[in-house]
C-alpha cells in the first residue's frame, strides 16, 4: 500500500464533539486509559472520514494504523454513540411545535444495500426476497423521516425491510399515530405523498384522479396544488443526508443497523446547523 496526505471536509469542532461522546462511552466500559489502538480524537475522525467518504474499511484501518477487526469495533462504537443522542418521535414533534413550524413533513427512502438471501412471506403467501423493494427494483432498508418545512429531517425511524409499502412501515413504527396526535395535541399537522393515504386527519395527503377518468374539481386541483409546493421540501431532507454524509449511498452493513446509521447522520447533521451554520 501507498499512503498519501488527504483531506476531510468536516470542522474540527464536530471531531471533538464525537471525541467527547466516545470518551463517556469508554469511561462507563471502564477502559483503562493507554489501552487503546487510537485516542478518542483519532477515533471520531475515523469515523467521520467513513460517514463523510464511504471508505473502505481495509483501507481506511491501514491510514490508521489499526487492524481491520479493530476498525469495524470503532466504527460501530462510534454508531451507537451517535445513535444514542437521537430523540424520540414524539419530543421531535414537540420541539418543532415549540420553534414555531406550522407544520412537518413525512417521507420514506429506500436506502441501498447488498443483495441479501432473507425471505419472507407476502401478502399472497409467496416468498419473497425481505429486503428487495418491487417498486425500485433493488435491494435496500426503508426509512421513514420527519422533516421541518425547510427540509431539515428532525427524526429518522429504524430500518425495516424493503419490500414494505411506506404506509405499512409508518403504521407498524406508530408514526402514523404520533403525527395524528401532533396535529390534535400541538396544531402541527404532517404533509405526505398519496402514498400515505387514509392513515389518519391529521396527515394531509393529495386527493387522487377519479376512477371513472374524470377531472378532479378546481378546489380539489388547488387543495394539491398547495399541498406539493409545501411537501417537496420533503425530499430535500434525505438529499441533505446523502449528500453530505456519502456512506448512506450505499453499505454492506447489516441492513438492520442502517436505521442507526441514518440517525447518527442525523445527529451529526444537526451539530452543523446547530453549531456552524457557515458550513449548512
Amino acid at each position: 500500500m501507498i499512503a498519501y496526505r488527504a483531506m476531510i471536509d468536516v470542522p474540527r469542532e464536530l471531531v471533538q464533539h464525537l471525541a467527547r461522546l466516545l470518551y463517556v462511552q469508554r469511561r462507563a466500559c471502564g477502559t483503562r486509559r493507554g489501552t487503546r489502538a487510537l485516542t478518542c480524537f483519532y477515533q471520531a475522525l475515523m469515523v467521520l472520514v467513513w460517514f463523510r467518504k464511504g471508505e473502505d474499511m481495509t483501507l481506511l484501518a491501514a491510514g490508521f494504523g489499526i487492524s481491520r477487526a479493530t476498525a469495524y469495533r470503532y466504527r460501530d462504537e462510534g454508531i451507537t454513540v451517535l445513535a444514542a443522542q437521537a430523540a424520540d418521535l414524539h419530543t421531535a414533534l414537540r420541539r418543532a411545535a415549540a420553534d414555531g413550524w406550522s407544520h412537518v413533513i413525512l417521507d420514506g427512502k429506500l436506502f441501498d444495500c447488498d443483495r441479501l438471501t432473507e425471505t419472507t412471506l407476502s401478502v399472497k403467501g409467496e416468498t419473497i426476497d425481505a429486503w428487495y423493494s418491487g417498486k425500485h427494483r433493488d435491494f435496500g432498508a426503508n426509512i421513514q423521516a420527519i422533516m421541518r418545512p425547510d427540509g431539515l429531517p428532525i427524526w429518522t425511524s429504524e430500518a425495516m425491510p424493503g419490500h414494505l409499502h411506506d404506509t405499512s412501515c409508518a403504521r407498524d413504527l406508530g408514526i402514523t399515530a404520533a403525527l395524528n396526535w401532533s396535529a390534535a395535541e400541538l396544531d402541527l399537522p404532517a404533509l405526505a405523498d398519496s402514498g400515505y393515504e387514509s392513515t389518519g386527519h391529521g396527515i394531509k395527503t393529495p386527493i387522487k384522479q377519479p376512477t371513472d377518468g374524470s377531472r378532479l374539481a378546481p378546489d380539489n386541483r388547488a387543495y394539491n396544488r398547495l399541498l406539493r409546493g409545501l411537501r417537496w421540501q420533503g425530499e430535500r431532507g434525505f438529499a441533505i443526508l446523502i449528500g453530505r454524509w456519502k456512506t448512506l449511498r450505499h453499505t454492506n452493513i447489516s441492513p438492520r443497523r442502517i436505521g442507526d446509521i441514518v440517525t447518527a447522520a442525523l445527529h451529526l447533521t444537526h451539530f452543523e446547523y446547530k453549531y456552524l451554520p457557515v458550513s449548512r
